[in-house]
């Protein structure tokens, strides 16, 4: 028998916990996280096939074209991430009102939600456009030949400004879909998201090597094939929120009244900030480490760019069972049923790490096959399937630290998020990156593979601040 403290000062009752109750739920849990998990991975493991096949088109137009795209793409990687994290704190309080059944409040988190995208993407917009050159100037080394590194620069300009219009759909899709999520109702944003796919796929198609007639765009065609997409995958979600009979009746009346009462705004304000600041300072960080690899030359990050996005197609389950264990047990934390959330933590984390042994096999094992169809010279290939087999190895690290960083989010811990996530990844991952890159000769594959096993340090973290219960509470009590 395992103990644990429930993390509830009030209560502070002690919870007796089996081995097996700890690892293994029964058909009811399963079933329940399945109707949220699953069209999470069928939606996003669909989203990254179509990002792979997408990388592999622009990849046929060149090697420059390939990484101008991962430069810009990692850049807003930032912007995704700062959306995300500034959705996540008001959709903290939205689990949980869903699951204490008070639609007005979910009502509140969304509205609150709508100002925060359309504030994050303003600024946003200004900065990237008037900074576009500068930042992606960045990515090219110093010792890039004059005439490789200005049409890297020429690309990634042209690509990020036809970019920028999609980040207005992208944002308030996701303001949408994400309360969907949170209601653990998944079926539309599926839906919405694999429509928008084959609409990228197919304008990707037409637009960047010009068939039926149209024009041949190359990179500039993949950027408009996904503005495209984003327009249609918007539409899609609002008609279905809104629209007669809908399954989300938290959507009626969102626009009346248009107001968050005032006793909630610093509530949610307060675990928005850090998960903002945490999700702006991450992947910050990750666009740091990209940057430390590309001192050894544009070819990592051409090799980045294929390990990263096969990768991500593998990496999507325990991204998705992460993300749905915030949604269920902030569901179990709005009903008052702590016990019960600390008993799904656990499952949720087993489950997690027992998929990646199966996830991490495959990829290891396409690693070698992948990278061939990419148009690009023998060494990135061979170099993108050597980061591939890292990745691999790492990936039950990498998923005990998702699900324990979604596990805390779920109590409203976001302070402490911040501290496990984006501090760890610039007191660590990033100094590491930085020193190993630039005082020593080690190639890139080498401190690549140093920087991923640091992130076993991260999961000892999360697993003591798991086992803490400092994260159980419902903060929706009194709401």
């Amino acid at each position: 028998m395992t103990t644990f403290e429930t993390g509830n000062r009030d209560e502070a009752i002690k919870v007796r916990f089996t081995l097996r109750e700890c690892l293994f739920g029964d058909r009811v849990f399963y079933r329940r996280v399945a109707m949220v998990v699953v069209p999470m991975i069928i939606q996003n493991t669909l989203s990254n096939v179509v990002g792979l096949l997408d990388n592999v088109m622009v990849g046929q137009v060149g090697t420059l074209q390939m990484s101008s795209v991962a430069i810009v793409n990692q850049l807003l990687f930032i912007f995704y991430l700062c959306i995300w994290g500034s959705l996540a704190g008001a959709g903290i309080f939205s689990t949980q009102f869903f699951g204490k059944g008070d639609m007005e409040g979910v009502r509140y988190s969304i509205r609150f939600k709508l100002l925060t995208a359309i504030t994050i993407c303003t600024v946003a917009l200004a900065i990237l456009y008037f900074n576009a050159a500068n930042l992606v100037g960045l990515y090219i080394s110093a010792d890039t030949l004059p005439a490789d590194r200005a049409s890297t620069l020429f690309y990634g300009v042209s690509y990020l400004n036809i970019m920028l219009v999609g980040l207005i759909p992208f944002s308030l899709t996701q303001v949408y879909a994400s309360a969907m999520r949170e209601s653990g109702r998944t079926t539309l944003p599926m839906a919405a998201s694999m429509v928008a796919m084959l609409i990228n796929f197919i304008f990707n198609a037409l637009l960047i090597f010009g068939l039926l007639g149209l024009p041949k765009m190359g990179v500039l065609g993949a950027a408009t094939a996904t503005v495209i997409s984003r327009f249609t995958e918007l539409v899609i979600v609002v008609v279905g929120a809104h629209k007669k009979g809908s399954r989300y009746s938290f959507f009626e009346g969102l626009y009346r009244d248009f107001r968050v009462p005032v006793r909630l705004i610093w509530p949610i304000l307060s675990k928005t900030l850090p998960l903002l600041g945490n999700e702006f300072l991450w992947s910050l960080a990750q666009a740091s480490l990209l940057q430390a690899y590309s001192v050894r030359g544009i070819a990592v990050i051409a090799a980045m760019n294929i390990s990263g996005t096969i990768s991500q197609i593998f990496n999507e389950v325990f991204l998705s069972i992460g993300n749905s264990a915030g949604i269920i047990i902030g569901q179990e934390l709005g009903a008052d049923r702590l016990v019960s959330a600390r008993r799904t933590a656990w499952r949720m984390a087993s489950l997690s790490v027992m998929s990646c042994f199966v996830m991490g096999s495959l990829l290891a094992f396409a690693a070698p096959f992948i990278p061939q169809i990419y148009n690009t010279e023998p060494e990135i290939r061979m170099l993108a399937t050597r980061c591939i087999w890292v990745v691999a190895v790492c990936m039950p690290i990498n998923s005990y630290a998702n699900v324990s960083y979604f596990t805390m989010r779920s109590g409203g811990k976001t302070a402490v998020t911040f501290l496990f996530d984006s501090c760890f990844a610039w007191v660590i991952s990033v100094p590491a990156a930085y020193i190993l890159s630039r005082f020593t000769l080690l190639p890139a594959l080498n401190v690549f593979m140093i920087v991923s096993g640091l992130e076993m340090l991260k999961c000892i973290v999360g697993f003591w601040l798991v086992r803490s219960g400092v994260w159980v509470r419902n903060i929706v009590k009194t709401a």
